[in-house]
């Protein structure tokens, strides 16, 4: 079994919501009915969320190699889900790393239970970080607290009426930034309708725009973006790479199980293709677990390309084992939004077009 693989989180997830997940998972990818403003309460209602969380803050103890485990395994039924599952995880990983201690203690319980729902709002900071864009909110100054002017184009996990989003504020009047959690209910901060995606549409995903935001210390995460920023991106995409990882599973699973007496000529690219994934999972946990992330970003967006890249031929090794079949409804539906979710991956930000311009840049300074 893989490193990432922890059986405990694997087998829960398979026990308690792959009988759930895996009739729904369609409704979820189509954002039709209920199940999407349902998903959030019930993987906290599972203890989901409190994978690495330590047991002394709510959490069933581990580390963060766990929560990429539960992720991937709800990415393996639906990768709404687990994109959802991301969001919330990674907005909890953010309170784990906040010096802001009444922060963390006011929201932790509930993010954790799945009565709130926490929004990453960091992937325009994490590409700032990374030189490619400029922070999109700014704040000034005003009677001991900020007001805040922006816009966050595109955030995932934004339950209407009801969620917590991170976003890096950069200073009107000084260099440098900080981090900041918004409440919904926040006067100015205005949520857009669901965006209008091909696909995922029940991760309750629109954009934010921020008018007048006014905001205290008590919100603030940490005061020095440039330096807590590099501290939990390892968490930040590490977590995300579950989803990837989950996906590729799922789609050489499918693959193996459709093998027939024409597509035998597969298992040897199926089992190369299991051994290269097992290979990269086993790097990024040992790189979480260590902590070189933070000083070698470039190595984790190298292992974010590489598994995005090994769930794409994973999903077309499913495709020439279903031959046909795939491409007939019912019997292909599942295929399709498996195609669709890995199609999904490249984007998920920074994208992997950002992660090699800034793996280039990387390059191109070690050069020089």
């Amino acid at each position: 079994m893989p490193v990432v693989a922890h059986a405990a989180a694997t087998a829960a997830v398979q026990d308690h919501h792959a009988a759930w997940l895996d009739p729904i998972a369609d409704r979820l990818d189509e954002g039709y009915g209920a199940d999407a403003a349902d998903l959030v309460p019930r993987l906290g209602a599972a203890d989901l969320f409190r994978a690495g969380v330590p047991v002394a803050l709510g959490g069933t103890g581990g580390d963060v190699t766990d929560a990429i485990a539960a992720i991937a395994a709800v990415s393996a039924r639906s990768l709404t889900a687990g994109f959802v599952f991301w969001g919330q995880r990674t907005f909890i990983e953010y309170l784990l790393q906040t010096p802001n201690t009444a922060l963390r203690e006011r929201l932790l319980p509930d993010l954790l239970a799945g009565r709130l729902a926490g929004a990453t709002g960091l992937s325009n900071a994490m590409k700032f970080l990374s030189g490619l864009e400029e922070l999109q909110v700014v704040a000034a100054r005003d009677s001991g607290g900020f007001r805040l002017q922006g816009r966050l184009p595109w955030v995932t996990n934004l339950r209407p009426g009801n969620f917590q989003v991170a976003a890096a504020v950069a200073h009107a009047d000084l260099p440098g930034a900080f981090v900041a959690a918004l409440p919904h209910d926040a006067p100015g901060l205005t949520r857009s309708p669901d965006l209008g995606l091909m696909a995922m549409r029940g991760s309750a995903t629109a954009a934010l725009r921020i008018d007048d935001v006014r905001i205290g210390p008590e919100h603030v995460l940490h005061w020095e973006a440039a330096r807590w920023l590099p501290q939990v991106r390892p968490a930040f995409l590490g977590l995300q790479c579950a989803m990837s990882i989950g996906l590729a599973r799922r789609t050489l699973d499918e693959a193996k199980a459709q093998a027939g007496a024409a597509r035998h000529v597969l298992r040897d690219s199926i089992a190369d293709l299991e051994g290269h994934l097992a290979a990269r999972e086993s790097a990024l946990a040992d790189g979480v677990r260590r902590g070189v992330f933070q000083a070698t970003a470039a190595a984790l967006f190298e292992i974010r390309i590489a598994l995005a890249d090994i769930a794409a031929e994973a999903a077309g090794l499913e495709l020439q084992a279903s031959g046909g079949r795939a491409y007939l409804s019912p019997q292909g539906d599942h295929f399709a939004r498996r195609w669709r979710e890995v199609a999904f991956l490249p984007l998920v930000t920074p994208s992997l077009v950002q992660l090699k311009a800034a793996l280039a840049a990387h390059q191109q300074a070690q050069a020089a």
